[in-house]
């Protein structure tokens, strides 16, 4: 592929044919791409970019052109319209070098669309404005009634802004090989997060993350480990843990001092953690094959009732809270999620709540924002098994707290 746009193109073909998120699109297809890093950035816009506005463009696409398209022409238009009306790419590259990766029977065609857009714009821009928010900010119908319903219509527009934009790189200060301090004076441009002793904002953090000096994050992870609170020397089991952050974090607050066993149900998921670890010097860790929903896994995992002393369940979820870092999440959701994650967020309570201690304490947190998930869970366990009680729960909502969504309840044995 000889440009950023060539590449885009191949990322926005690939993750319409198949299954995967957009993500794991970008590392498939980069991984054998040579282009320069500026190219590579320019094509990440560009993908992700699209992915954020899918609805709006395919708006400004129908106004356009009345005629049904195929995949592939409108996928370019897509390329071609967000350069033109929403990041304002120079005029000719936005039209002529996204052409030019147009079949050339489709090239005519794909030449006419862009140059009406580039006369149309502030035409196209204020129509744009006057659609329902589902088509400004491109989110599925039921999920911004739903969180209107949830948060007021308000919240719901600025919560829907909010995952339109792109996200800053936050990243959480691995202390075991240096202080806060020693950071900031060895990686240039870092900044600490306001409120916050261990978290950076860092323009590159390439050379960071190869020394092993910080684990890329959001502040809203920290919420359920900080609640959890190990202490040096106790037995901890982070449930669904791949790909580490939330594992490494804790570990690290047991300052690399008793045991913390680091289970997941993806050996793919698990060999990307182990890297991890070896990579931030953890030396207290060990990972773990176990599905919680196979009671076979579970038993043959080796894992013994009663054996440790804190218990963190970052269980898996619709994930509505960190929408900005994962974009297509919005294009995978359906109304019927929010129904099917409970069962299995409580199938994992079930089978993990057995292996605390008595006294022992358990986290249960999700990066959901939905209320099925989070506290109907919490309350759905607690109320068929007495022996625990609540005693604390945190929350990390966008709109009020500058961070990505997050759950967390702490549960006592």
């Amino acid at each position: 592929m000889k440009s950023g746009r060539a590449l885009a193109l191949a990322c926005l073909e690939r993750w319409r044919n198949g299954a995967e998120f957009a993500d794991k699109t970008v590392a498939e297809i980069f991984s054998r791409s040579s282009l320069r890093t500026a190219d590579r950035a320019f094509a990440l816009e560009l993908f992700y970019g699209v992915l954020r506005n899918l609805s709006l463009l395919d708006f400004w696409i129908g106004q356009l052109r009345l005629a049904s398209l195929d995949p592939g022409a409108r996928d370019l238009l897509r390329l071609g319209i967000y350069q033109i009306l929403v990041i304002e790419t120079a005029a000719h590259a936005a039209v002529y070098e996204t052409v030019a990766l147009a079949h050339p029977r489709a090239r005519a065609l794909i030449n006419a669309i862009l140059r009406r857009a580039l006369r149309e714009k502030d035409a196209l821009t204020s129509l744009a404005g006057a659609q329902p928010p589902a088509v400004r900010f491109s989110l599925p119908e039921f999920l911004f009634s739903k969180w209107s319903t949830q948060f007021g219509e308000e919240a719901a527009l600025e919560l829907a802004a909010w995952n339109n934009r792109p996200p800053p790189i936050y990243a959480r200060i691995n202390q075991l090989r240096m202080t806060p301090a020693d950071f900031l004076k060895q990686h240039r441009g870092s900044f600490l997060l306001s409120g916050r002793t261990n978290f950076v904002g860092l323009p590159d953090p390439t050379l960071a993350l190869r020394n092993g000096d910080c684990y890329v994050q959001d502040p809203s992870t920290a919420i359920a480990c900080e609640l959890l609170r190990p202490a040096p020397g106790e037995n901890v089991l982070d449930a669904c843990a791949a790909p580490g952050g939330k594992g490494a974090y804790l570990a690290e607050m047991m300052q690399n001092e008793g045991r913390i066993v680091l289970v997941d149900y993806h050996e793919s998921r698990l060999s990307r953690l182990r890297e991890n670890l070896v990579r931030l010097g953890l030396t207290n860790a060990s990972t773990l094959f176990c599905d919680w929903a196979d009671g076979a896994s579970v038993q043959a995992s080796g894992l013994e009732k009663g054996s440790f002393d804190k218990i963190l369940i970052d269980a898996p979820c619709t994930n509505t809270g960190v929408i900005r870092r994962r974009v297509d999440v919005r294009w995978r959701l359906q109304p019927g999620d929010f129904f099917r994650m409970p069962r299995q967020q409580l199938v994992i309570l079930e089978a993990v709540a057995p292996l605390l201690k008595p006294g022992g304490s358990l986290v249960y947190s999700t990066c959901s924002l939905e209320p099925e998930e989070n506290e109907a869970v919490v309350a759905a366990f607690l109320q068929q098994h007495p022996p625990f009680r609540q005693t604390t729960e945190q929350t990390s909502l966008p709109v009020r707290d500058g961070f990505d969504g997050a759950y967390a309840a702490r549960l006592e044995l």
